[in-house]
């Protein structure tokens, strides 16, 4: 354990990292990034495969290490849609250690902080005691802080608040790199975010892959990653309150109705890519 962040991880210009798995919720998943030839080929956009931004940071970090002539990077997302956090550490995390990774990013949270009566300290803890143990493992650990919610889900940004406190401490005393999504001024932005409001698309996604690069030390692709949008048009006050109306109907409902049966967007689905593998893949 130790209170100094870590230094850059560059070893002569390229990432040093040889394995990198990704844990997490839909965030990680990548929801309403999908692969374009799965998007053409499944049934909906949300039964595609995913992409999202870790798989964007694969990407990047696999290519850095072949333009300096090491090897790729292997990569795996065992990230799945709707799950809580310690169901994340209880079930991912194993799997992701038994893969003996250098890299793990651990974001997760956002499910539980939506739901009424959480309590924010005690996953803290959690998140806590998983960092413990992956660093225990000699990986290093990329943490995520929440976004900082508008509109009808600004209701949430105090609980946010405090447990992005929390991700801070955690990351300065044990040596974790942080993605600072709630310091990203580009994401203050619903153009970025899918309908439902709680995902990103894929240009949202992209700047978070730069956005990761940076908490890892590493140069983004696109120096102006965070550079907010240009301003939006005004939408009338009608057109704005038909929006909310469809968006209540469409996505809060269905939210509340599986709160209610105890179900999960994610029952029954597996994680993307199980296993680690030479990125990308063929």
């Amino acid at each position: 354990m130790t209170d100094a962040l870590p230094t850059l991880p560059q070893t002569d210009g390229f990432p040093r990292w040889t394995r990198y798995v990704a844990v997490g919720d839909s965030f990680s998943e990548g929801l309403w990034d999908p692969y374009p030839v799965d998007a053409d080929a499944a049934g909906t956009v949300e039964d595609a495969v995913q992409r999202g931004w870790a798989d964007r940071l694969a990407d990047t970090l696999s290519a850095r290490r072949v333009a300096a002539g090491q090897a790729p990077l292997e990569y795996a997302n065992l990230a799945i849609r709707g799950r809580l956090l310690r169901p994340i550490i209880d079930e991912q995390v194993p799997l992701a250690l038994a893969t003996r990774p250098d890299l793990v990013s651990l974001v997760g949270g956002g499910n539980d902080v939506l739901r009424p009566g959480v309590d924010v300290d005690d996953i803290s803890q959690a998140l806590e005691d998983a960092v413990v143990r992956i660093q225990a493992s000699g990986a290093d650990v990329l943490l995520g802080a929440g976004f900082k919610s508008g509109g009808a889900l600004s209701v949430i940004r105090g609980k946010v608040g405090q447990y992005n406190s929390n991700i801070w401490s955690i990351a300065q005393r044990h040596g974790a790199y942080v993605l600072d999504l709630w310091g990203m001024r580009s994401l203050f932005d619903l153009r970025l975010w899918a309908d439902d409001r709680i995902h990103l698309v894929p240009e949202g996604h992209d700047r978070v892959k730069d956005a990761a690069l940076v908490a890892l030390g590493l140069e983004p692709e696109n120096a102006a990653y965070d550079v907010p949008l240009d301003p939006a048009p005004q939408i009338p006050l009608v057109d704005r309150a038909r929006a909310e109306a469809q968006w209540t109907r469409e996505y809060v409902l269905p939210w509340v109705r599986r709160r209610l049966t105890h179900t999960s967007s994610g029952d029954g689905r597996a994680a993307k890519w199980p296993e680690p593998t030479r990125w990308p893949r063929a």
